[in-house]
């Protein structure tokens, strides 16, 4: 049985009268360990696959089977707990605390989950040992970067989600 089965996935917003298709009939199956890239022109539904697996968004059609449980079912508590617990997101734009240093940043992420890594150890990882006390504003694009993948790592995610990572 695949890690990740999604099966007959589609996703419609509705914008007044307009109907917007953001994907449609996808069929998808990963295995436990593989890494997978996700390609297409803007506009193809990549991040809407991403945050459909990740739990921030339903699908309109289909099922998403993660680790043998249908997330496509859970709602509320049981959504949450699914976030929390298992999917690390990297998020297109970072979505880093502007107020907290790169460490703060780590930690913030860290009060949710059950087994968490140790968040130093994490930014050493990724290569920002001396950059930790520095807040935001004071870290170029890659190294902001590199900030959001130690939050998302150091939560130890059964998933990892990157949405468009540059470097």
């Amino acid at each position: 049985m695949a890690y990740i089965s999604m099966q007959g996935v589609t996703k419609v917003y509705h914008m007044g009268e307009m109907e917007i298709r953001a994907c449609s009939g996808i069929d998808l199956e990963i295995e436990k360990g593989e890494f997978v890239v996700i390609v297409g022109p803007s506009g193809a539904g990549k991040t809407t696959v991403l945050n459909i697996l990740g739990g921030m968004d339903t699908l309109t059609e289909g099922q998403v089977v993660v680790d043998g449980t249908d997330i496509s079912r859970l709602r509320g508590r049981q959504m949450a707990a699914y976030r929390r617990e298992s999917v690390g997101f990297v998020f297109q734009f970072y979505n880093l605390m502007q107020n907290l240093t790169a460490l703060e940043n780590v930690e913030l992420a860290l009060q949710i989950c059950k087994n968490p890594l140790d968040p130093a150890e994490i930014l050493e990882e990724v290569g920002l040992k001396d950059r930790m006390q520095n807040f935001p504003a004071q870290l170029s694009g890659g190294e902001q970067q590199r900030v959001a993948i130690a939050r998302a790592l150091a939560k130890n995610p059964k998933l990892l989600l990157c949405d468009e990572p540059r470097s």
